[in-house]
């Protein structure tokens, strides 16, 4: 049996395990991590975050994340303010560190109950994002679509629609996802804008699919439309899930990602017990 707990970040939803206290999940497989997010024979979420002891003196907590194909993904801000919440209470910070594979993600946590995460210099070259080809990121070549590319730790195409609300989001985010220029596959956001202060966003996360909301994917789309001079250098984003506040600072040209997180519930996973796949305690 395994201890979980459940959080989500404006229904961008995590089933987080702690390694630290339970050491055979360091070594968790493509499998397990498929079973668990399984929505119908498992606890299900977006993705599932693993908590580690830090491998930098810097940081605080180590959060490897894995989506539900298996995969293993380099950055999610939605799941960065939940462990920032769950290690500053437990440690008493009000600031702190968090490690992913793609770096040290510096965390505030507000007395608004929000958490404000530091989520470093987009990437803006074509060779790191990556892209197959060298190409304008600003427009791509893409057929049908007018689209920019973000490196935020993960890659994203970012299309810009008139009303992303009635973007195909499933059919075109599946297709782009796998397309060609993305060697490691991508993140897709569409995004449309009711003034230069306000987004609105919609995603198709790479290994996920349609989710509520995706925080790196907001600040690669708040990135690209300030790169287009389409928006200012502070915005709020509604998602699906949601808003969020970004504001990419020119002094150091660091992305900052400011929302809400939210505890559901614990529980005890029994992958030992056939059809009785979670208990909540």
């Amino acid at each position: 049996m395994i201890k979980f707990r459940k959080m989500h970040g404006l229904g961008n939803d995590f089933v987080i395990l702690d390694a630290r206290k339970e050491r055979a999940l360091l070594n968790i497989s493509s499998e397990s991590t498929q079973k668990i997010c399984d929505r119908n024979k498992g606890i299900g979420c977006d993705q599932l975050i693993v908590l580690e002891n830090p491998k930098s003196d810097k940081a605080d907590i180590f959060m490897r994340i894995y989506n539900p194909d298996g995969g293993e993904a380099g950055a999610c801000g939605n799941a960065t303010r939940c462990v920032a919440d769950i290690i500053g209470k437990e440690q008493d910070k009000e600031t702190l560190v968090v490690e992913t594979i793609s770096g040290l993600l510096g965390c505030i946590r507000n007395k608004d109950a929000t958490v404000t995460v530091d989520m470093g210099t987009p990437i803006l070259d074509w060779e790191n994002i990556p892209l197959s080809q060298e190409c304008d990121i600003d427009n791509l070549p893409l057929d049908c679509v007018d689209a920019s590319a973000v490196g935020m730790g993960n890659p994203h195409c970012i299309i810009f629609v008139e009303n992303a609300d009635k973007a195909d989001v499933k059919n075109c985010g599946s297709c782009l996802e796998t397309h060609p220029l993305f060697p490691e596959r991508t993140n897709v956001e569409f995004v449309s804008f009711s003034s230069r202060a306000h987004m609105r966003m919609r995603v198709w996360e790479r290994g996920a699919g349609i989710t509520l909301a995706c925080g790196s994917g907001a600040c690669a789309a708040a990135v690209a439309a300030m790169r287009r001079n389409l928006c200012a250098r502070k915005i709020t984003i509604t998602l699906d899930g949601g808003t969020l506040d970004i504001e990419w600072r020119e002094s150091d040209n660091h992305v900052l990602m400011t929302g809400g997180f939210t505890y559901v519930f614990d529980g005890v996973y029994r992958n030992d017990v056939k059809n009785a796949p979670y208990d909540t305690e």
